[in-house]
């Protein structure tokens, strides 16, 4: 797959690396190294590739950057297993070079040498992957072999095989398909939301079959499918298809995420399940913009215009899936306007309040002010407000000789910014590098404050756009861009080295997409700045907080969303339209706000998805499996905060091998899986055991010491009570930290909280909530959690509801605890095994 570089997300205050490895720490032992996950000796790991299993080995290829801790120079890395769970890393496979980067495929044994790549008797083993080339950006798909097992590779002279022209065509996965006696190829167009299949008889030789998509959730790019039959509850006469379409962002988590699709195939075309159209929660409208005005509403700004819009305004594209024939837009005077439209005063009396809403993405975030003020008292470091740099010093020519006024020639309208000058390294486009670093000072306040934009290459990778903080000539914090024009407010802690000499470094190392910087106004303060929203989001306002939010996801087409009234019942509360964002796609669409007793789904709500945490992407099944089993792995990470996730040397690990099935739950078909059985093979004997403990509204340790852990294996059974939430908490520490897995009664969700997981601050997108859907069975809830020393994976009934999600606790946090909310639960059995890492 390409690497979205422009999703991955780094919160400005976050220091580099938090708890990274030291350097006298040994391999494998580092602070948040995966015991039992695969995970490269050192350097960049993303999508798993290539799984095929030949000769007693299961070989498992990933995309690899063999020269950094960041993603670039995509090549395949290559571990092999004779279990799926104990791994060894074997050299770099199929290496980038000076036309190339190897992007993701898939890998095939070719047992009657169809390609004549080796012989009968000595059947090829053959890489089928993404050539995506650096002077054109054109993706195509190549071959590569190997004789001797996968260690040594040979690129196809004749490559690319299919070539379309196209700069977003990738990931094929390769398969050998009996009743057409031909290869298989599932490929992703990405960003037309489609999947394309082709046939060949060699390999080389490719036919176009058909086409699969748009369906499902389209917010995002589709990347690495993976297409492949399996038994309905283990009838091998009813067997159904299964189309797994990664997408990125979009994913029912946010960001990254495993979607897949139910059907048949007929070895030409895949058909998926028509699963009947949706009808909403029958309730009451309260709001529904079909009137000549607002109503009661009141307006701030232009945004919003002074009346309900009928469909597209000047200048906007079409827009569909309103009800009716008004709603909410704030497009009047473009993505450059902005407001707020807020109801009136309303007491909480329903469970929940759906709505539709569409427009850009751009999420409320917490701390944010809606208006820019004055800045915060202190010492001016540097405005760039004198026509010329004074005693900072550059080098290269991305700064120019002066400070830029604005926006320059070639750039998108530049806002944020005080004053009438500004740092801007758009000279000449993103091809422009270089420095411009502060003389000394010492640092005598509690913050250093300064307005940012620009690129999202965070310091650390190979080619940053950064704003840095060197104390002692090492980088003690650093700042980004996140792909955007405007400047807002970033701020970095500095309590800790008031009294110390430091200088300000700003570095533009990047030559691409989004490859310059926006700065000005750095200032030390005893007040930390608050940044100004830039978000197109409905706001649930309650005692004057946003208590909920939700935004569009970057499209024309509106779609339902819902709150739960319930914690709110009996409060004064208003609803706000808030657009303050003045970049692409910055407006909002909002209409048919429905007060209901049961929640309204969105179209991501309403896919399927393979797993419901945010860290399982590009998942993919190995071929050639014994015994026809389908095993899975994912990528254990998110496009929106992968870069930044703080370890060292290494970045990226793998899931667990999964065995998935078709098993029909609640009346549907559904994708399940569970880790391989193999697994236990690393537990170690005697578990910690607790049998029949009745919790009421409290935490409490669960078996004392003894199930205490870094690496554990968790089974349990729960028979319900009246509790309104239980479950377990683990990793949890004298600081108060915590990893909550737990069961909500009301919603029938299986759900994971780790927004007091640890380190969470290196991104706002990490900490958070997963849920999934998940009913009792015969009023039992049965939980099967997987505790690494950087991860949880936790898998609901009989593996219908599953959630993965990374994790980055202190060390000395072990700690396991049963807990219930608002009643009691019974856990009718607990079992904890410790778990050996793969290496021992």
């Amino acid at each position: 797959m390409i690497a979205a570089v422009a999703t991955v997300c780094a919160l400005a205050a976050a220091p580099l690396a938090p708890q990274a490895t030291a350097a006298d720490t040994s391999p494998y032992s580092e602070t948040y190294r995966p015991q039992f996950h695969f995970t490269p000796e050192k350097n960049w790991m993303n999508d798993p590739n290539g799984l095929v299993y030949y000769k007693g080995e299961y070989h498992l290829f990933y995309q690899y950057n063999p020269n950094g801790n960041s993603w670039g120079d995509m090549s395949w890395g290559h571990a092999v297993s004779k279990d799926l769970v104990r791994w060894k890393e074997l050299p770099l496979a199929l290496s980038h070079d000076d036309k190339e980067a190897v992007f993701s495929g898939s890998a095939v044994i070719d047992w009657d040498n169809t390609t004549g790549f080796g012989t009968k008797k000595n059947p090829p083993m053959v890489a089928i992957y993404t050539s995506a080339y650096k002077d054109t950006g054109i993706q195509a798909q190549s071959l590569a072999y190997s004789t001797d097992r996968g260690r040594t590779w040979t690129k196809y002279k004749g490559n690319p095989v299919i070539d379309l022209g196209s700069k977003e065509f990738r990931d094929p996965k390769v398969q050998w398909h009996a009743p057409t006696k031909s290869w298989l190829m599932t490929v992703s167009l990405s960003t037309e939301h489609k999947v394309q299949f082709y046939s060949s008889k060699n390999l080389k030789d490719w036919k176009l079959l058909s086409d699969f998509g748009p369906a499902g959730a389209t917010g995002g790019v589709w990347e690495c499918p993976d297409l492949f039959p399996l038994p309905v509850d283990g009838d091998k006469k009813r067997t159904k298809w299964v189309l797994v379409v990664n997408i990125n962002p979009g994913g029912i988590a946010g960001g990254s995420a495993a979607q897949y699709f139910v059907g048949d195939f007929d070895g030409k075309k895949f058909t998926a399940d028509d699963k009947g159209s949706y009808t909403p929660p029958a309730g009451t409208v309260t709001q529904d913009f079909e009137g000549t005005d607002f109503g009661k509403w009141t307006t701030t700004g232009t945004a919003f215009g002074d009346k309900p819009a009928a469909g597209a305004v000047a200048g906007q594209g079409k827009v569909t899936g309103y009800d009716g024939t008004g709603l909410a837009n704030s497009f009047h005077g473009g993505d450059g306007a902005t407001g707020i439209l807020t109801s009136p005063e309303f007491t909480v009396d329903s469970k929940y309040l759906n709505f539709k809403v569409g427009g850009g993405r751009h999420p409320h975030k917490p701390g944010t002010v809606l208006e820019q003020g004055d800045p915060p008292t202190g010492t001016v470091l540097a405005d760039f407000e004198g026509g010329s740099y004074g005693d900072w010093t550059t080098t290269g020519d991305a700064f120019g000789s002066t400070p830029a006024t604005g926006t320059l020639p070639g750039q998108q309208e530049v806002s944020g910014f005080l004053g009438g000058g500004l740092v801007n390294t758009f000279r000449d486009g993103d091809s422009t590098t270089g420095t411009l670093t502060s003389p000394e000072f010492t640092i005598d306040k509690d913050y250093v404050n300064f307005l940012v934009g620009g690129g999202n290459h965070p310091a650390g990778s190979e080619n940053p756009t950064a704003v840095e903080l060197l104390v002692d000539g090492k980088v003690v914090h650093s700042t980004t861009g996140k792909d955007g024009e405007a400047l807002n407010w970033a701020s970095w802690d500095v309590k800790d080295l008031v009294g110390k000499k430091a200088r300000i470094k700003i570095v533009d190392d990047h030559t691409g997409g989004w490859g310059h910087l926006n700065v000005d106004h750095i200032m030390l303060s005893d007040t930390k700045a608050r940044p100004v929203s830039q978000e197109t989001s409905v706001n649930l306002v309650v005692d004057g907080k946003v208590v909920q939010s939700a935004t569009g996801s970057n499209s024309e087409t509106l779609d339902w969303a819902s709150f739960d009234m319930r914690p709110y019942a009996g409060k004064e509360a208003r609803i706000q339209l808030v657009d303050m964002n003045t970049a692409g796609m910055g407006h909002l669409l909002a209409d048919r706000f429905t007060t209901a007793d049961a929640p309204a789904k969105s179209v991501v709500q309403r896919a399927d998805w393979a797993d419901y945490g945010k860290d399982y992407y590009a998942a993919v099944s190995w071929e050639n499996a014994p015994g026809d089993k389908r095993h899975m792995i994912g990528w254990m990470n998110n496009w929106e905060y992968g870069g930044s996730i703080p370890t060292a040397p290494w970045r990226g690990a793998q899931s667990v091998p999964r065995q998935m099935a078709l098993r029909t739950v609640n009346g549907r078909i559904q994708l399940t899986s569970e880790p391989v059985d193999s697994l236990a093979s690393l537990r170690r004997e005697r578990p910690a055991t607790a049998d029949g403990i009745t919790v009421k509204s409290t935490s409490k340790t669960l078996t004392g010491p003894a199930a205490k852990g870094k690496a554990l294996d968790i089974e349990a059974t729960f028979s319900l009570k009246d509790a309104e939430r239980f479950g377990l908490k683990v990793r949890t520490g004298a600081d108060g930290g915590e990893t909550v897995i737990g069961y909500d009664t009301t919603t029938q969700e299986l759900y994971v909280d780790r927004t007091n997981s640890g380190a969470v601050d290196f991104s706002d997108a990490f900490p958070g909530v997963q849920r999934a859907p998940l009913k009792a069975k015969n009023g039992k809830v049965k939980l099967r959690i997987l505790v690494d020393w950087s991860s949880v994976e936790v898998f609901g009934g009989s593996g219908e509801a599953v959630i993965t999600d990374q994790i980055f606790p202190d060390p000395d946090s072990q700690g396991v605890q049963v807990f219930a909310e608002n009643g009691s639960v019974k856990l009718d059995r607990a079992r904890v095994w410790h778990l050996n890492s793969y290496r021992d």
